[in-house]
């Protein structure tokens, strides 16, 4: 009866250790911390859809599939604010880039750099939007917002037409994750919210 429990204990433990493996590869390859830190940050690696783009003087050309001609455009687009993001007292830069590849969209990310002592390094790519036009970037006006960036752009009806062009105004918040360089969407005027720190 004794070996039987020591069984089952040994196995959980084998599982518990082969979960949290499955988890430190999953961040490891999706987090974009772990990228060699640049002086420049329209240099800095970002992550964009899962897959790693590092920019070289504000532009990045990468195929569009393993083995692909075709290719797809990364460009640094602008709206930048410098501004510390992460809490540790250095100004850090939140911009736009573009990406577009083979079919006809253009697709806007908000993405930043973070200053460390080495450099810049990159946070993934949050998707604001297919041919949108975008506005201004910055921090949020709510009290209750600590270090949050507001991308305002504007966009179409979700029954309009691409051809149409953007016209309603809409706004991300977003935060960084300092640990993970992700971007978290943080909900404006949300009643009982609490402090965001």
């Amino acid at each position: 009866m004794n070996n039987f429990f020591i069984k089952i204990l040994v196995g959980a433990v084998v599982v518990a250790s082969v979960m949290a493996a499955g988890s430190y590869y999953w961040r490891s390859e999706t987090t974009p911390k772990q990228n060699t830190p640049t002086a420049d940050y329209k240099n800095t690696t970002f992550l964009i859809e899962g897959v790693p783009v590092t920019l070289k003087n504000g532009a990045a050309s990468t195929p569009a599939a393993p083995g692909s001609a075709s290719t797809v455009e990364t460009k640094y687009f602008g709206n930048e604010l410098a501004t510390d993001l992460n809490g540790d007292g250095r100004e850090d830069v939140a911009f736009i880039v573009t990406q577009s590849g083979g079919g006809s969209g253009t697709f806007y990310y908000a993405v930043a750099a973070i200053k460390t002592e080495e450099g810049y390094v990159g946070s993934d790519g949050y998707l604001l939007g297919d041919r949108i036009a975008p506005q201004s970037t910055n921090l949020s006006q709510n009290l209750r917002h600590q270090r949050v960036v507001v991308f305002n752009y504007a966009d179409r009806n979700v029954d309009e037409p691409m051809t149409t062009s953007p016209s309603i105004g809409k706004s991300a918040y977003l935060k960084i994750d300092p640990d993970t360089l992700r971007w978290g969407i943080v909900i404006p005027d949300f009643e009982g919210e609490s402090d965001t720190k």
